[in-house]
């Protein structure tokens, strides 16, 4: 059996993998290469051994992100691109299918206690499982490719939220518009953790913590992070959701809503499927690329939401057609490492030394000052230093750039939203 090659691997992904020995750490350089660069021999000159960054900051990056770039590049080099685009018939068909599982399921579990093993197994196996689906559903559903139209999107997020037990739909749309736009910014993008999370959870025991309670991180963060304006959505959102959390109670007793709410928890913990959360944009083996895809199986099940890079360089393409995206383009997907496993992800996050909170890259907020040091950690480039000492940086170009960009990550209904 030849070895596996894990240069193109994203992470310390087998058990082997980052073990430190008396000497040195025991890890494959991985590498990463432009499209078309020479021979294998002179793209292994591009590998990295060690994180560019100093663990106790996040890497701070001067750059564009990088998904208009490639977009743009994939646009010119297979302008047949655009026929991926549009939306997806077979989504809220999913959709109504794991949604009457899932309202089925709770139902069906009244008669078992909470505490027991059967219950416990149902909704971390079944429960967790569709719950995160739905989650998956309601992001995919976000970018308007259920429907053409804007407002039967938004009504069907709502009822995918029905099983999860906690209305989220609507602020969640405005989140993950905002990540895509400024995906990294500062102050902006919710989904990067705060300094106070590194000072915290910088170790073993706080990997851990954060791994068990992602579901917590995700829903609470953007609050305190960026506050949202309510509107008429969020308190639809918030009424449909306590009228049924309050018919299933009155009708069926308490243990129907702990079953929808135990499978959210569960889905948004240390569950398989959950290892997309920190594989999807956490920095690994010293590279800055800052996100990951993953081909594996547990896609079937998400909504294929492991093809990230693909997703991010045309969120207006939907979860069926991603697949054909890769295929059509592999020229710059097959030559970028990829997680092969979101389990590992977990495992890996927890015990990996070189990878935790500040393995993220980050930009300015527009408008925003930022604290940056000339003092970075090995490896680091002009294009990203950590730091760790104050300084106002004012880059207009950069500014006017991610102005004339943000509309290229949004699809054509979002923007006439």
């Amino acid at each position: 059996m030849s070895e596996i090659n894990y240069s193109l691997f994203g992470g310390a992904d087998s058990l082997d993998e980052g073990k430190a020995s008396s000497s040195k750490i025991n890890r494959t350089s991985r590498r990463t290469f432009a499209v078309n660069e020479g021979d294998e021999g002179v793209r292994d000159e591009y590998a990295y051994s060690a994180p560019p960054q100093d663990p106790k900051d996040f890497l701070w990056l001067m750059t564009e992100e990088p998904h208009r770039s490639r977009r743009l590049a994939i646009m010119k080099a297979h302008p047949e691109v655009t026929k991926l685009m549009g939306r997806e018939p077979l989504t809220k068909y999913v959709v109504l299918f794991v949604v009457s599982l899932q309202i089925s399921l709770a139902i069906f579990m009244r008669n078992h206690s909470p505490l027991s093993p059967l219950f416990i197994f149902v909704a971390y196996a079944i429960g967790g499982t569709a719950n995160h689906n739905l989650f998956l559903a309601i992001h995919e559903i976000t970018h308007n490719l259920a429907f053409r139209k804007i407002a039967p999107n938004k009504l069907l997020a709502i009822f995918a939220n029905l099983p999860i037990g906690i209305p989220y739909s609507a602020a969640f749309k405005g989140y993950h518009i905002e990540h895509h736009k400024f995906l990294g910014q500062d102050g902006i993008d919710t989904d990067l953790p705060t300094r106070l999370e590194i000072i915290c959870l910088n170790n073993v025991l706080g990997k851990v913590f954060f791994a068990t309670f992602q579901i917590l991180f995700y829903a609470l963060r953007p609050t305190f992070v960026r506050a949202q304006t309510l509107t008429h959505w969020h308190f639809l959102n918030i009424l449909v959701q306590v009228v049924v959390d309050y018919f299933l109670v009155s009708t069926y007793g308490a243990r129907p809503l702990i079953y929808l709410i135990m499978s959210s928890f569960f889905a948004g913990s240390l569950h398989p499927c959950a290892g997309h959360f920190i594989a999807e944009h956490y920095l690994w083996d010293g590279l800055e690329q800052e996100t990951y895809s993953y081909y594996g199986p547990l896609n079937v099940l998400a909504y294929n939401v492991g093809y990230h890079n693909e997703h991010h360089d045309f969120p207006s393409i939907p979860w069926t057609r991603l697949p054909a995206l890769k295929a059509l383009a592999p020229e710059f997907y097959d030559t970028i490492p990829s997680h092969p496993s979101w389990p590992m992800v977990i495992i890996n996050f927890v015990r990996d030394k070189e990878v935790g909170i500040f393995a993220r890259a980050k930009r300015i907020g527009k408008g925003r000052r930022l604290d940056i040091g000339v003092g970075g950690g090995a490896g680091a480039a002009a294009a990203g230093v950590s730091c760790s000492k104050i300084a106002d940086l004012v880059d207009e170009a950069i500014d006017e750039e991610v102005d004339s960009s943000s509309d290229a990550d949004m699809t054509e209904s979002d923007k006439s939203e």
